[in-house]
């Protein structure tokens, strides 16, 4: 049966898209993310965030997930990378809270606290994981307090390695070159002006910046900058400042490509539902963020509706999964024995990829799709309702993956592309794994 949590916010999100040019913010609408962590690699941006489920009241969070871009609108969903699952020392069915990777001479290192029983680490040789535990503890737990959350990492210039964490007060160690201990004790450091939980630590241009949410509760996002890595910390201001909008925040910051960002999470997936009493069912947006010639940074106003530009076009002649896209309505992704699937599409929902380049023209398209009642994906593009380049029939046998073609009516130059699904009302029509279009 369908899950009717959704339908709320995919019409009113849509209403959104279609009156007001295309939203972007939410940046993922298939699932409930928060604490967003980006590293760039590879000329790629991996954005790590945790997970709300659907029927969250308060925090019921299970794993880690990983999205993907190299344009910074169309998002890769690759499921989760991590869980609860992955911690053998502790029992839990909740608390997968804030995390952060970070990678060190080719490994990829993955910081996650437990909420009540500290902060563990994994480790993988790929950003996209399997992460697996190489130390069967704790990395670290002040076992006197529940406070040791939301750990960010960052290795400095002279190769030290430092973390930091907690709520309601900012504690670091110095990590060793493996990456897995620490040396020294823990540090508890001077609480800057509206510190609440949720650092972000970094440096650039030779300035430390501690940035965090600030004092709860709405929480915005504040930030300290220091001339060392340990500090002392000097609060400079809000990068956005408190608003009843949000509730709550959690800050991550990248550069990327000659421009610079900062995450955070707000309610507006959960509100656009009509639902205004208080779930912690958050979903995580992004700006575009500008420094000023003395390293401060210029304040950001609330997340847009737009989100930021995009960096490049969309190739639609290499594979493109399914799940990746700018915007969508009613579907939902899923990951099952490894595969990365989109899956609860129903009659009159779609995907839109932003800013597609089809150069001199598409000959075709071809869909791995596995049919359940079988339905039609119409290819337009623009908006919803725009120019049809053709229409691709999935039907066949039921959940058998298969490759689906269709010819397409010429068409030139950079568009937005919109895949809308077709089929009997109220049944779910078929699953999606990726697509691919051939050059005329």
């Amino acid at each position: 049966m369908r899950n009717l949590k959704f339908l709320g916010v995919s019409f009113l999100l849509a209403m959104t898209a279609a009156t007001s040019g295309v939203a972007q913010n939410p940046i993922i609408q298939t699932k409930y993310t928060a604490d967003p962590a980006p590293m760039v690699y590879n000329d790629t941006v991996f954005l790590y965030t945790t997970h709300d489920e659907d029927d969250a009241e308060g925090f019921k969070m299970l794993d880690w997930l990983l999205y993907t871009s190299t344009d910074m609108v169309n998002w890769t969903d690759h499921g989760a990378v991590a869980s609860l699952k992955s911690f053998d020392w502790v029992k839990r069915d909740n608390g997968a809270w804030a995390e952060q990777v970070i990678e060190r001479n080719g490994k990829f290192y993955m910081y996650c606290p437990i909420h009540g029983n500290g902060i563990g680490v994994l480790v993988s040789d790929s950003p996209y994981g399997p992460f697996v535990d190489p130390i069967n503890k704790p990395l670290v737990w002040q076992k006197e307090s529940w406070n040791d959350i939301d750990p960010t990492v960052f290795i400095d210039n002279d190769g030290q390695a430092y973390m930091y964490w907690g709520n309601p007060d900012p504690y670091y160690v110095k990590l060793n070159k493996d990456m897995i201990s620490y040396s020294g004790e823990i540090h508890k450091v001077a609480r800057p002006a509206h510190y609440q939980e949720g650092p972000w630590f970094y440096k650039r241009a030779g300035k430390y910046y501690l940035a965090y949410a600030s004092t709860c509760c709405p929480e915005g996002i504040g930030y300290a900058m220091s001339d060392s890595p340990t500090g002392p910390w000097t609060f400079k201001n809000y990068i956005m400042a408190p608003t009843d909008k949000s509730r709550g925040n959690h800050p991550g910051i990248m550069d990327y490509k000659g421009k610079s960002y900062v995450f955070g999470l707000n309610y507006d997936l959960m509100h656009s539902q009509g639902i205004m009493e208080h779930h912690e069912r958050r979903s995580v947006s992004v700006a575009e963020m500008h420094y000023r010639k003395d390293g401060t940074i210029e304040e950001v106003p609330y997340w847009t509706k737009e989100g930021v530009a995009q960096i490049g076009h969309l190739n639609p002649y290499k594979r493109v999964e399914a799940e990746t896209m700018a915007w969508s309505k009613g579907v939902k992704s899923e990951k099952t024995n490894n595969r990365v699937a989109v899956n609860d599409i129903n009659n009159g929902d779609y995907i839109m990829l932003k800013g597609v380049n089809f150069g001199k023209g598409a000959k075709s398209i071809t869909i791995n799709a596995a049919p359940l009642n079988g339905g039609t994906v119409e290819i337009r593009i623009d908006n919803i309702n725009g120019k049809s380049l053709g229409t691709c029939k999935i039907a066949g046998e039921e959940n058998k993956w298969s490759n689906y073609i269709a010819g397409m009516t010429n068409i030139s130059g950079v568009h937005d592309l919109y895949l809308v699904f077709k089929g009997e009302a109220d049944k779910q029509l078929f699953k999606l794994d990726y697509w691919q279009m051939k050059k005329r």
